[in-house]
C-alpha cells in the first residue's frame, strides 16, 4: 500500500523521473509552455510553482536552489529577471494546465498544455494605415 506517499511514479525509476522533470522544467522556462501528457503536466505544475516561488524570494540561496533544478545560469537569470517579476503580488497559481480534447494518437494518452498563467507582455506593433491603391485604368 502507498499510504502517505505523494507524487506519481509514472512507471519510471526515481532517477529517471527526477531527470525527466528537470528537463521538462527547463523546457517550460525556455518556451513558457509545453505539450505533454496530463499526469506529467500535473506533476510538473508542482515543480514549476516552487521555482516561481523561489524567483519571488530573489536572494542568493533561492538562486542556488533553482540552479540545482535548472542547471544553467541563463535559465536561472530568465526565471529571476523575466518570469518572477510578472508574479509580484500574486498569491499562487503561477501555472495552468489546459487539457486537449483529443488524446495522443499512438497510445490514446490524455494530452495537456502547461504554461505560465501570466504570459510575457506582447509589445504593441504600430500598424500604419495601408497606402492608397493606385488604379491602373
Amino acid at each position: 500500500m502507498r499510504h502517505r506517499k505523494s507524487g506519481r511514479r509514472l512507471g519510471r525509476t526515481t532517477e529517471h523521473r527526477s531527470a525527466m522533470f528537470k528537463n521538462m522544467a527547463r523546457s517550460l522556462i525556455i518556451y513558457e509552455g509545453i505539450k505533454t501528457t496530463e499526469s506529467k503536466a500535473k506533476e510538473l505544475k508542482v515543480i514549476a510553482d516552487k521555482l516561481v516561488t523561489l524567483a519571488l524570494k530573489d536572494d542568493l540561496f533561492a538562486r542556488r536552489q533553482s540552479f540545482k533544478i535548472l542547471g544553467r545560469h541563463a535559465l536561472v537569470n530568465k526565471l529571476f529577471d523575466d518570469i518572477g517579476p510578472r508574479f509580484k503580488g500574486v498569491p499562487g497559481g503561477y501555472t495552468r494546465v489546459v487539457k486537449f480534447s483529443e488524446p495522443r494518437r499512438g497510445d490514446s494518452a490524455p494530452m495537456s498544455f502547461i504554461e505560465f498563467s501570466i504570459r510575457r507582455p506582447v509589445e504593441s506593433v504600430k500598424e500604419e494605415p495601408p497606402a492608397p491603391q493606385k488604379s491602373t485604368e
